[in-house]
């Protein structure tokens, strides 16, 4: 029995698929919005209405592939949420928000999490997105449309190889 009513665990492979998308996901979005100072904000809705938030914040010297090695458990919390999105058996919607320190001001752009991958947001859906968001006022940021990630290859599950 699901440990939430309305839930159910999603397969092994399925996760694992997932979990492969989502390190290629965070790479992705680290060297799409540069180095420096960045926050990443998680927020998304179970299926049992359950909604679920993480933000991570990285220092301009953090090594992203270190910062889970090293017992980061805001990234491990992030990095499973995201999983879980781009799983979706078990989320309705997700976004994920990436913040920049920059001159004069913070840079602010988003995805949303659909169809097992990341799409980018434009400025007035991540204004939106960031009404719930205290720690990143939208009057002090420039908002930006995300770059379009390269989506990532097939696996093996996907195109039916064995």
């Amino acid at each position: 029995m699901p440990a939430h009513p309305g839930l159910s665990r999603p397969d092994d492979a399925s996760l694992g698929a997932a979990m492969e998308r989502t390190l290629l996901a965070l790479a992705a979005v680290f060297e799409a919005i540069g180095p420096g100072h960045r926050i990443l904000d998680i927020a998304s809705l179970r299926t049992d209405d359950v909604p679920l938030c993480q933000t991570v914040e990285l220092s301009p010297t953090a090594d992203i592939q270190l910062s889970g090695i090293l017992g980061s458990d805001d990234f491990y919390t992030l990095a499973v949420l995201l999983a879980f999105a781009l799983e979706g058996s078990t989320v309705t919607g997700a976004t994920l928000i990436a913040t920049t320190a920059a001159e004069p001001r913070p840079r602010t752009c988003g995805w949303t999490i659909r169809s097992g991958w990341l799409h980018p947001m434009d400025p007035a859906t991540v204004e939106v997105a960031l009404i719930p968001c205290p720690d990143i006022p939208a009057e002090d940021c420039d908002i930006y449309t995300a770059p379009t990630l390269p989506e990532p290859p097939a696996t093996d599950e996907e195109t039916g190889r064995a």
